[in-house]
Parts: C-alpha cells; structure tokens; sequence
C-alpha cells in the first residue's frame, strides 16, 4: 500500500506542533485504510495477477498454455467434451441459413439458386459444404479462443457457382510471436497489424500448421501478411479493445482437472479395496518353507496340516493358530455428493445447464428442466446473433455476393439477408402452441412475429403454403381432407351426415 501524502501545511503543522502534526499523519494513514468496498480490502492477502493489465496482454501471456489445456480436457475429459458437442448442436444444429431480401425480385432469385448450389462446393478442403465449415469454426473458437477462415478467391474457369472458396484454419496458424512496427502507420501485435487509427488491416499467417513439425513435416515457418478483408477472425469479445479470443472452458480449466484426478484416486481406492480382501497373520515361523533335506516326520507333520498347494481357487485355511481377518471395504462418504457438487460449478463456467453437461435428469422436474433451457436460450441467441452471424455468416455472404457481382450473375451486389438459425424444440408443444394462438388471436402477437420466434421467415411460410393450397385445390385432396378433419369431430360421423360434407 502505497504511504500517504503529506501537503505542505502538514509539515508546517508537524514543525510548529509535533503532536498535533502526529496526530493528523496517524489519522490520515486510518483514513487510507478505510475502503468503501470489501471486495477491495487486501488482508485476505489476495492479489489478482497482472492487476491492471489489458485484455490483450492477458492474451499474451496465457492463452498458449490455455489453449494446449483445453484441448488435452476436450480429448480425454467426458465432460468437457460433452459440453462442447451440446454448444455445437445447440448454436449451429443444422446451419445458420441465408435467404436473400435484394429489392430486385430478379437478383434475390438469382443469389438464393447460386448459393443453394455454391455451399456444396464452397470448402477449399474438399471435406464439408458450408454449414459443416459453420460447426468446426464454431467448434474452434469455443475451444481455442478464436479461429481463422481465410476467403479463398478462385478462377472462373474452376467451374465454381461463384469463384470463391473458404478454408477454416487452426488459430495456430497466427504468427503470435510477430511484434513491431506496421507499414500502414500502425504496429503489429500477437500477429495483427493495424493502421494509424487502430482497424486490422493484416494477419501474419504461416504456410503450414506449425504443429506439422511433430510428424516430420519440418520445413521452415515464415509468416507472411494477408489482407483483412480475406481473413474472418472469429472470437467472441469480453472486453473492450480485445483483440484475440479466449477459450471458454479457461474458467473450469483447473476445476475439471481436479475433478479428473478425483476420480482417478476414488477408482484407484476402489481396485485396491477389492485385491485386499483376506488377511492371514502370525508367526513368521508358521509361513516357513522347509529346506529340501527336512526329515520325513517334517513332511509328514506339513501334511497332516494340510497341503497349501493343492488349494482350489478361493479357499483359505488357517493353520497353527494363524488369523484369517476378510477385510470389509467401506465406501467413502460423500463422493456422488461432491462430484455432482462440481459439475454443477462446471457447467455454470462452461455456459451449459447441469443436464447438458451430463445427461443426468433425475434431479430435475419439467418446471425446472424449462427454466433452465430458457436460460441457456437466451445466452445462445445473443451468441448467434451478436458473434456468429455477424462475424463469420454475414463476411461469408458479403463475399460471395460480391463474387457473383464480379462474373456478371448479378448486376450489383445486394446484401440484405435474413438469417435462420435453428429452431429451439418446444418444451410442451401443446401448452406452446394453444399460448401462441391464443396471443395471436388476442392481438397481442402478429403470426410472422410467432414464426420469426420458431426461427422462421415469415414470407417463406406464407408463399409455402399458398403453393400447397392451390396444389390441394387443384388436385381434390382438400376435399378429403375437409372429410378427415370433420369426421374426427365426432364419435360416429355417419350418424350426422353434416359433419362429413365438404364446405
């Protein structure tokens, strides 16, 4: 704590009237004691490390090792894993869709027919088509912090829907180590070069994994700039002016360590319980073997004992007054206690419910399963909507717009977009429903704001069933299917003839 202040009046005060000048030091330095907050009182002896640090040099220091750990508990920790796989199912699912809104009724065909063609083939890899690439970057970024997907321009001779294609590389591939001065008036840190008024206009990116090395593959890594707008940086920001991402799971890093080591000892325990289960103690003489030239009467004293060796598996028998103790294994209080204890610390710091993290349901009701998936909703929705789309599907789309642009399919680029993401399964179709309609019908919800809730376009829906109308229509099925649904109002349909008659 730093020493207190002292003006000149003080020391005036303190030559005129030592005890009063002392007086006031002793009162000043009580009053630089005194905190408003507890939270800030320092006799507990904790000291945050880095106090004062930047979000950016937090990143500097610690992400590789957090990266490395991360990636260890998502190989060999069933619940890490599990976690991650729900974060993927629950925020990507089937893919976040497209659906063009161009004014013009001509370009917004066009650009909905060539995507729906293009994100096949839109994997510069070759392994996946667009809503796989969604899942792994996503994968990526919660796991390692951030991820790379690098904007591939191609010929249009490739035979491409539009010539462009993405590639989802490892955060690896950053030259973290590349620091200094930037040409653009600005510096580069953590391999990110930025202009004079701080906006990213490079990466420093290496040829090839730098963990290649580990198999042999050892040629020289040199990092080399790539333009921004080819590169999509995909992290979730917490703090302002961060600029690299961190992983998700840094929070229970140790927590699922320990945990890990926990049942490890808890097993180990276990099996060592089970092999110590019959104890034979006495004299050493008693467990003595004779030496070859023993006499007769010795042989024959040993076999009226009995002989050890012809024991059949399972049997024990005490001689000469030895002891036979069968040891009785107690289990050790509290252990399914704690460990439920712990996961549920884990998934509040991994951002999933308790169920999600291990499957376990027997200590939750419908009420309480509901309340905490709303929860979880919530922060997956602002998730998709404030990073995913907005960081990694709208550069995407931008990008291909602007391809199509480029070979003459469209005239202008267009970039309105609405985007779906996949629908939240209802946790009582029933009770939801009938509340929707009973909303709607109320007049306190429109059916598109209902339809947009259920991830839904609106004019999708309508146009839909519009076309499904006119083909019933056209076909005579409506009129059976009038004939169905009437017959189902009654008990017995052909005892009341009206209800069976098409309208």
């Amino acid at each position: 704590m730093a020493a207190p202040a002292y003006s000149l009046l003080d020391k005036a005060i303190g030559w005129v009237a030592p005890a009063t000048g002392l007086r006031r030091a002793l009162a000043r330095n009580a009053l630089v004691k005194v905190r408003a907050y507890e939270g800030a009182n320092v006799k507990d002896g904790w000291i945050p490390r880095r106090g004062g640090a930047s979000a950016n040099a937090d990143h500097s220091a610690d992400s590789r090792m957090l990266r490395a750990r991360v990636r260890s508990l998502v190989q060999n920790s069933p619940y890490a894993a599990k976690a991650l796989d729900c974060l993927v199912s629950n925020m990507i699912g089937e893919g976040i869709t497209p659906i063009s809104q161009a004014k013009d009724e001509r370009t917004k065909k066009r650009i909905d027919e060539l995507w729906a063609q293009w994100i096949h083939v839109c994997d510069a890899d070759g392994g996946t088509d667009f809503y796989g690439l969604q899942s792994i970057a996503y994968r990526a970024m919660e796991q390692d912090g951030e991820c790379l997907i690098r904007l591939r321009a191609r010929k249009r001779e490739d035979g491409l829907p539009a010539p462009l294609q993405i590639q989802v590389l490892e955060i690896d591939y950053l030259d973290s180590m590349k620091t200094g001065k930037g040409s653009f008036g600005g510096h580069i840190f953590n391999g990110i070069e930025t202009n004079a008024l701080g906006q990213v206009v490079q990466y420093w990116l290496f040829d090839h994994h730098p963990g290649d090395a580990l198999i042999g593959f050892s040629r020289g890594l040199n990092s080399k700039p790539v333009s921004a707008d080819r590169i999509i940086h995909l992290f979730s920001p917490k703090r302002p002016g961060q600029s690299r991402g961190i992983p998700r799971f840094a929070p229970v890093i140790a927590r699922l360590r320990d945990l890990a080591i926990y049942e490890d000892a808890e097993l180990a325990r276990k099996q060592n319980e089970a092999l110590m289960s019959v104890f034979v103690s006495g004299e050493g003489s008693e467990f003595a073997v004779g030496e070859p030239e023993q006499t007769t009467a010795d042989a024959a004293a040993k076999a009226a004992i009995g002989n050890l060796g012809t024991l059949q598996p399972g049997a024990i028998i005490a001689t000469n007054g030895q002891t036979v103790t069968v040891a009785e294994p107690k289990a050790a209080p509290g252990y399914t206690d704690y460990v439920r204890q712990q996961l549920f610390a884990i998934a509040a710091g991994a951002g999933v419910t308790y169920e999600m993290l291990t499957g376990d349901l027997s200590q939750v009701n419908f009420s309480s399963s509901r309340v905490g998936h709303q929860e979880f909703r919530r922060g997956a929705m602002q998730l998709q909507w404030h990073v995913i789309i907005p960081r990694l599907c709208r550069r995407v789309r931008e990008a291909f717009i602007d391809a199509l642009v480029l070979i003459g399919e469209i005239p202008k680029p267009d970039y309105a977009t609405e985007w779906s993401t996949p629908k939240w399964e209802y946790s009582n179709p029933a009770q939801d429903v009938k509340a929707d309609v009973e909303e709607i019908k109320g007049g306190l919800s429109s059916l598109s704001e209902k339809l947009r809730k259920r991830n839904y376009v609106p004019a999708a829906v309508f146009k839909e069933m519009g076309e499904d109308y006119k083909a019933l229509t056209d076909s005579g099925a409506i009129d059976m299917l009038r004939l169905m649904m009437s017959a189902g109002k009654s008990e017995d349909p052909v005892q009341n003839p009206s209800q069976i008659v098409p309208t």
